[in-house]
């Protein structure tokens, strides 16, 4: 059963968070998006207190280690989550299709980067990157989530975090690639990295109101971005903060 549920609800939850692919047109098929990308990200995968509005790690945040430069894909192989790290959980890799190298417009414009990192993209776009997607030990949890590690320069890495932090506070629903996505709220951001910022948005999916959860972390010039779905139970949702910390952690120590 676990084999099965997870299958089906890793796929739909790819497909409908990351098979904007089809509107932004695929590596291969020479496509372009309708109108013009405002960046194209770095290859990835073969080629995831109140601080709710993002506040900077000052102080209660993990200390890490300055890296002012930007990683590269084998750098961020190295220090992405990987099975046996959290004990129960599987992880997949998400292939470069599954990321799509240019961003779609959003309207308004002022929730671009809600509906970037919808696609684990940047602007300013990211150099490198590598993807996964997780399911716990759990059997009956349908929770799936993805993560993904984006390397900057740590200039346009904090310019990302501040772009996420204004869309939080003045983003409340927005239109991308022929979807609706509702209810953008600040969530209480982990401790964890230089920075952090937490969010939900709701998007109706087969019908339902599905509630998404998304975590970015800062930690020097790389992003370790999270959100998690429950297509089965969409009112159980949230990143679980061990798996934050688990990875943010391994980052670190890069």
């Amino acid at each position: 059963m676990k084999s099965s549920v997870s299958r089906a609800v890793v796929a739909a939850s790819v497909t409908v968070a990351l098979g904007l692919t089809a509107a932004c047109g695929s590596d291969d098929d020479g496509k372009k998006p309708s109108e013009p990308a405002k960046s194209a990200q770095g290859s990835g995968g073969e080629k995831g207190g109140k601080g709710g509005k993002g506040e900077k790690g000052e102080g209660d945040a993990k200390p890490v280690g300055e890296k002012s430069g930007a990683l590269t894909t084998a750098d961020l192989e190295k220090a992405v989550l990987a099975e046996g790290d959290l004990k129960g959980y599987k992880l997949e890799k998400l292939s470069a299709a599954d990321m799509p190298a240019q961003t779609v417009p959003s309207e308004p414009a002022t929730c671009q980067p809600l509906a970037n990192m919808f696609m684990l993209a940047t602007d300013p776009a990211s150099k490198a990157r590598v993807g996964r997607t997780m399911t716990g030990p759990d059997e009956l949890d349908a929770t799936v989530i993805t993560l993904a590690l984006l390397a900057h320069e740590k200039g346009d890495a904090e310019k990302v975090m501040d772009g996420l932090r204004t869309a939080t506070k003045n983003c409340d629903a927005y239109e991308h690639a022929g979807s609706k996505y509702r209810e953008v709220a600040a969530l209480p951001a982990p401790k964890s990295g230089d920075e952090a910022v937490s969010y939900k948005v709701v998007g109706l999916i087969e019908g339902q109101k599905t509630p998404m959860s998304f975590t970015v972390v800062r930690s020097g010039s790389t992003l370790a971005a999270f959100y998690s779905i429950n297509l089965l139970k969409p009112k159980e949702f949230g990143m679980p903060t061990k798996i934050v910390e688990a990875q943010v952690d391994k980052l670190a120590k890069l």
